[in-house]
């Protein structure tokens, strides 16, 4: 079985990158890599999203790379064949939630409100995105929507409007396998070449979650 969960659970974070050249690919593989962060999950709202993947796998297998943004089949399926090994999605859709099941790849559907998690929880989804993170009401809300849940032990991975800064008040909730977070590797930081940056986002975000995850044990 594919332990890429438990490498998530163990880190705390996961970098969510929207990625537009291939060319970037090898470059921010290693770029993440040096700051102590050996997993991306690589956003599908870019067209290089699948060949990106594909990259990074063939380079840099020691990066264990997700895909983002999966709102289709098609997508999936094009993630599944370019190496990705994990997957997530904003929002929860049974179809790719069986279609991700058949093919043996953990899958993380999005749900922000009890109404999602209700229909996300009978499809028998165990751990779940909650998006939008930040506009949904940050930490309390979570703990709010999720209260009437944990007798099942749903796991969550909160992203969108998470920060450096709030690393800490996300990990403190006992039910949050990892955040993730677009702070780490900026679409523009990519383009504009800024490695140099995203290691040091990357190894700050790492010693973060490491020091939240110790105070939760």
């Amino acid at each position: 079985m594919d332990n890429s969960i438990d490498l998530i659970a163990s880190l705390g974070v996961v970098p969510v990158i929207a990625i537009e050249r291939v060319s970037d690919a090898v470059p921010l593989a290693d770029a993440l890599l040096e700051g102590g962060l050996p997993v991306a999950e690589i956003t599908f709202r870019t067209q290089a999203a699948a060949d990106v993947l594909a990259a990074i796998r063939d380079a840099r297998p020691e990066l264990c790379i997700g895909a983002g943004t999966i709102l289709d089949k098609e997508s999936l399926d094009r993630a599944i064949q370019s190496g990705a090994r994990f997957a997530l999605a904003p929002g929860y859709d049974p179809e790719i939630v069986d279609a991700a099941k058949s093919a043996t790849l953990p899958f993380c559907p999005g749900i922000m409100t009890p109404t999602d998690l209700t229909l996300a929880t009978a499809h028998g989804v165990r751990l779940a995105k909650f998006f939008p993170a930040g506009v949904a009401g940050g930490p309390k809300a979570l703990c709010g929507i999720a209260a009437p849940f944990a007798h099942l032990d749903v796991r969550f991975i909160p992203t969108g409007g998470v920060t450096q800064a709030t690393i800490g008040e996300w990990l403190a909730v006992r039910h949050v396998v990892a955040v993730g977070g677009t702070w780490i590797a900026k679409t523009e930081d990519i383009r504009e070449g800024r490695f140099a940056d995203i290691s040091r986002n990357a190894a700050e975000a790492v010693k973060a979650a490491k020091e939240a995850l110790e105070k939760r044990a």
